[in-house]
């Protein structure tokens, strides 16, 4: 048995390097909260992401404080739970955030309130939101049985 000659390596490719060039040159949103400013990165962090998913599924409050680290910095929880957030004022911020992180100026404060608010409405069971989320319940329920008009037959 005689032994294959070795191969020449390719180019080893340098994503080091090569993300290091990539570094967006764009402004970057900003928020303040009970005292402190919070500057957002500039793209989605891949931990926040995975982090947001656990905690979908969770009712630890150690994958709520290392989600909120990833963006805002270790002890941000607690900082903010100390100062009387609720859930709603933390849903508020983190669509927000998500949402400006890749375009700063995307979605004012009032819209990201009415998206949370939108969110748990339909985690509710409550009537759709907008217009044609409306007219779909509306056709599913005329495919159902006819609406009595209340006259006798």
């Amino acid at each position: 048995m005689s032994e294959a000659p070795e191969q020449p390596l390719v180019e080893t490719a340098d994503f080091d390097a090569f993300f290091a060039e990539q570094v967006p040159d764009r402004p970057r949103a900003a928020l303040t909260l009970y005292g402190h400013e919070h500057v957002l990165p500039d793209s989605l962090p891949l931990l926040f992401t995975l982090q947001m998913e656990r905690v979908q599924h969770s009712s630890d409050p150690e994958d709520v404080r290392r989600m909120l680290a990833t963006l805002f910095g270790e002890g941000t929880l607690d900082d903010w739970a100390e100062h009387g957030m609720t859930d709603r004022q933390l849903g508020v911020v983190l669509i927000w955030s998500a949402a400006n992180i890749r375009k700063p100026g995307a979605v004012s404060m009032q819209r990201a309130a009415e998206l949370y608010d939108q969110g748990e409405a339909g985690k509710a069971g409550k009537a759709p939101a907008n217009r044609a989320e409306r007219r779909a319940s509306t056709k599913k329920r005329k495919g159902k049985t006819p609406a009595r008009s209340g006259a006798r037959s």
